[in-house]
């Protein structure tokens, strides 16, 4: 069965192509860069005994998390960051896959 696959992207802007970083290239790196930090962090979260140091690690946790949004919404802005879209009966199948596991669960969910 053929997949038609359709990117979810705004009209990229232009940038210089020359062996120098570019506006884009610094973006992607610090856009890399926060990925890592917030995975590092969510892994110290989870690992913090003492209740202040998981408050603190928390905070820092979600101010590197907003950072990461904020530049993946620039670069998605300017064209640089592209998405897949994908089928709504994948997307209908998967919700009804989870949906069916809150049944197993030991607590209500609503």
């Amino acid at each position: 069965m053929k997949q038609t696959s359709s990117k979810i992207q705004n009209p990229e802007t232009s940038v210089p192509k020359t062996p120098q970083m570019n506006e884009r290239d610094f973006l992607n790196d610090q856009l890399t860069t926060e990925k890592y930090m917030t995975a590092s962090y969510n892994i110290a979260l989870n690992e913090a005994s003492n209740q202040s140091l998981y408050q603190d690690l928390a905070t820092i946790f979600k101010e590197t998390q907003d950072c990461q949004r904020n530049l993946y919404n620039l670069m998605f802005k300017n064209g640089w960051y592209a998405v897949e879209q994908e089928q709504q009966q994948k997307v209908q199948q998967s919700y009804q896959q989870f949906n069916g596991y809150k049944s197993q669960l030991p607590y209500t969910v609503q």
